[in-house]
């Protein structure tokens, strides 16, 4: 599985930066509340239906089998697939989806489905085809990325369909069962029995407001509005005028291509991060706000690498002058983070960063690896037990070109530190297979996105690559303590105790979260809401003009 959305080799200086992604697939959570608006509708004329919403994406979206996948872009592309049980309020509180009634504890969870509900193939949506999707994400020999994320490992649901009643009975206790489980993206029919179906969009598998109705790898995607589906966040406001018929997802990896195609009205939304911002806000265009968190540092614990070492982790923490770096990655429009859950709505607030990192002192860095025993050596470099003090530093391309000039500042500061650094740009498949496969990686600036802490626990402990998701290969008793304690309440009850648990990770640098960017997804000729990182379909609305 891949965690991030890092793009494709090769990234120019006009490379469109993708929205970072998501440990966790909290993108799943739709919600009609999220992302600030601006601009005005004068000039947009009157909401118009029978139109086609045109949008971009930087890269292809891959496999889009929902319960297969933790891309950030395939997961925008489901999004208009398959519908959640729940969706989520601005304020994160649970609203009806597929479901219209629920109840749950940190252990058991029951959904009453709507009735007459139906797959895009027209067939009964039931509550086994229900279950089924929480069983096969609950099995561990399916390996779906979502486990220990979503829906915990051993999880099992029992279906009732004359009831339309779905109970799962979590194989964890999960404080935000509720949350996690409701936001998982409902299959059925044929593709639930042939996942190769939902690989290619689900075609009549899906429970969403749209229907897979072309695909061209690497080029576009058609979807078509299925007119027996009136749920979703917005999707009755206004009856329903402006929705779009169709929706056509093109891939277009240069922003300013992107850019350009929104002012034509040949796009009517694309999210752009880079310098053409200003051009496009000049011209007083629509945009709702993504907060993602750019600037984060992993590092490898395992073996004998340099991270494996606490001392080393905050000398190198210490030598690096972070919102420096942070304004350079972000173009200088983000913010310095205050914790590691960052997709609105969260389930919890505060700060768990500030106060908990190291402050900038490259004098204090240099003399606490040499009492570590790593002392200067020639050329600069320092070394210990005659091993040189090396570090390879991933960062990923399709975050352009301000992301590389980020790297280049860590490489530059950890060189006066005295250690000897070689930046490794890398694509999303190659950071997937180095981090879960190979782990031949000292630091990553791969970012994570989470809307529950919770989510983020398969990611900070328990197994390591190839049997978990501990890509880090973390041991922090006092983070599994606190995980113990809060997983124990029920939601919000066990904020408190997760903001501790976050504070452990910073503070023994298991975890750098340093800044978040705000990313604008520009819109002309159309309005929507963004949640969690992506569109939510059912509250575009089209104009005429």
């Amino acid at each position: 599985m891949s965690t991030w959305d890092v793009g494709t080799k090769g990234a120019t200086a006009h490379t469109r930066r993708a929205l970072p992604l998501v440990a966790a697939t909290a993108v799943l959570a739709a919600g009609c509340g999220g992302g600030s608006g601006s601009g005005t509708a004068a000039g947009e004329g009157k909401l118009a239906d029978g139109k086609t919403f045109t949008m971009a994406y930087a890269s292809d979206p891959g496999n889009l089998d929902p319960a297969k996948t933790v891309m950030s872009i395939a997961i925008g592309v489901n999004r208009y697939l398959y519908d959640p049980l729940v969706h989520l309020d601005g304020k994160g509180e649970p609203r009806a989806g597929l479901a219209q009634k629920w109840k749950a504890t940190t252990k058991t969870a029951t959904f009453t489905l709507r009735p007459g509900l139906t797959c895009s193939d027209g067939s009964p949506l039931t509550a086994s085809d229900v279950a089924a999707n929480i069983d096969y994400i609950g099995d561990p020999g399916n390996k779906s990325p979502l486990a220990g994320v979503l829906i915990q490992p051993g999880t099992t649901a029992k279906a009732d369909d004359a009831r339309r009643t779905v109970t799962l009975t979590s194989g964890a206790p999960d404080a935000f069962l509720l949350r996690n489980a409701g936001s998982v993206p409902i299959a059925c029919g044929k593709g639930l029995k042939d996942r190769s179906v939902l690989a290619k969009g689900g075609k009549g598998s899906g429970t969403g407001m749209f229907t897979m109705t072309e695909a061209v790898t690497g080029d576009h995607y058609t979807l078509t509005r299925r007119k027996d589906h009136t749920q979703g966040p917005g999707a009755s406001e206004g009856g329903a005028k402006g929705l779009p018929d169709k929706v056509t997802i093109r891939v277009i990896p240069n922003e300013t291509t992107a850019a350009n195609l929104l002012v034509s009205g040949e796009l009517n939304a694309s999210a752009i991060s880079g310098s053409e911002q200003k051009r496009l806000a000049a011209q007083k265009l629509f945009h709702a706000d993504v907060q993602a968190p750019l600037g984060g540092l992993y590092f490898n614990q395992g073996g004998s690498r340099p991270g494996a070492a606490e001392e080393v982790r905050r000398a190198l923490v210490q030598a690096l002058n972070l919102p420096d770096v942070g304004k350079v990655i972000t173009n200088g429009t983000g913010k310095p983070s205050q914790g590691l859950v960052t997709d609105e709505p969260r389930a919890c607030t505060g700060d768990s960063v500030t106060g908990n990192l190291p402050e900038h002192d490259l004098a204090a860095a240099k003399s606490a690896l040499s009492k570590a025993g790593w002392k200067p050596g020639s050329g600069g470099t320092r070394t210990k037990n005659g091993k040189k003090l090396t570090l390879s530093l991933m960062y990923g391309t399709q975050n352009g070109p301000s992301m590389a000039a980020g790297a280049e500042l860590i490489q530059k500061q950890w060189q006066s530190l005295g250690a000897e650094v070689k930046l490794k740009p890398v694509d999303s498949p190659a950071l997937n297979s180095t981090l879960f496969g190979s782990g031949n990686w000292d630091v990553s600036m791969g970012p994570i996105a989470l809307a529950a802490p919770n989510q983020l626990v398969p990611f900070m402990s328990g197994p390591t690559p190839p049997k978990g998701l501990n890509f880090s290969g973390v041991d922090n008793p006092d983070y599994t303590a606190l995980v113990q304690r809060a997983s124990a309440k029920v939601g919000a009850e066990g904020c408190p105790q997760w903001q501790d648990a976050e504070k452990a990770l910073v503070k023994n640098l298991d975890a750098v979260p340093y800044y978040n960017s705000l990313t604008p997804v520009f819109g002309k000729g159309a309005r929507f809401k963004v949640s969690q990182g992506a569109i939510v379909p059912s509250s575009i609305r089209m104009y005429a003009n």
